[in-house]
This record gives C-alpha cells, sequence and structure tokens, in this order.
C-alpha cells in the first residue's frame, strides 16, 4: 500500500537526514558524533524512502551498490591507519594537517577512518535493511 503522506514527506525528509549524517561524520572527530552514527542515520534515510516507495527505486537513487559502499569504506579506514606508517608510527597512530578548513577544522587522519567508518556502516546497514525488504 502506497502512502501518499510518507511518500511526500520522503521527498523532504532524505535531503534533510542526507545533511544531518553529513554534519554527524564531519563533527565526530571532535565531538560526540562520527562515521557510526552519520552512516545509520544516512542508511535511515534510504530506508525510509525504500518504504515510502520500494526497494528498486531506493537503490536507484543510491550512487552505489551497497556492497561497494562496504569495501571502499574498509580501504578509506586501513588506508587511515597506514597513513602513520608512512612516517614511521605505528599502525592507526594519527597525522594531522597544519591547516585548518572553515567548517571541518583540522583534516587528519581520524576523519579519513571516520569517512571509511560512514561509508562501511551505510553499505552494512542498507545491504541487511534492502535484502529484508526484497523478502
Amino acid at each position: 500500500m502506497k502512502s501518499v503522506i510518507l511518500s511526500t514527506a520522503t521527498r523532504y525528509l532524505l535531503p534533510l537526514l542526507l545533511l544531518f549524517s553529513i554534519f554527524a561524520l564531519l563533527r565526530g572527530h571532535n565531538e560526540p558524533g562520527g562515521g557510526f552514527v552519520g552512516g545509520l542515520v544516512a542508511s535511515a534515510a534510504f530506508t525510509l524512502f525504500a518504504l515510502a516507495h520500494d526497494v528498486e527505486r531506493a537503490r536507484a537513487i543510491l550512487p552505489l551498490n551497497p556492497r561497494l559502499l562496504i569495501a571502499a569504506g574498509l580501504l578509506i579506514a586501513v588506508t587511515s591507519g597506514l597513513i602513520g606508517m608512512l612516517f614511521g608510527e605505528p599502525f592507526m597512530t594519527t597525522a594531522w594537517d597544519s591547516r585548518e578548513i572553515p567548517v571541518v577544522g583540522k583534516m587528519g587522519t581520524p576523519l579519513l577512518f571516520d569517512i571509511g567508518v560512514y561509508l562501511a556502516v551505510m553499505g552494512v546497514a542498507l545491504t541487511i535493511i534492502f535484502s529484508l525488504a526484497e523478502e
């Protein structure tokens, strides 16, 4: 059963939830939030869209396959740990850039790790939810 109210609300909530997930991701390395929370909020946005329409339309608006999101997230997270090793430090040692970006703050490997977690959590959650919704 299609709900006109839910599909109309989803049209406005999807961009807001995705924007909030990016906000949670970017503030996560300095304050509460981060990649895990941001990834869950982003996957909740696509889940809401899938409930309002169907899974195929939700997959169509998602830029990548959720399994590719998992792989990309894991690759980015591991790469963030290897950057410290390039400077002769142990694995997962943080490295910071001295410049500060206005909205984000100082760039460093914790933000890169959070981006990897964001993508991996989003991919895992969407893989599970889409699989269950298709049944």
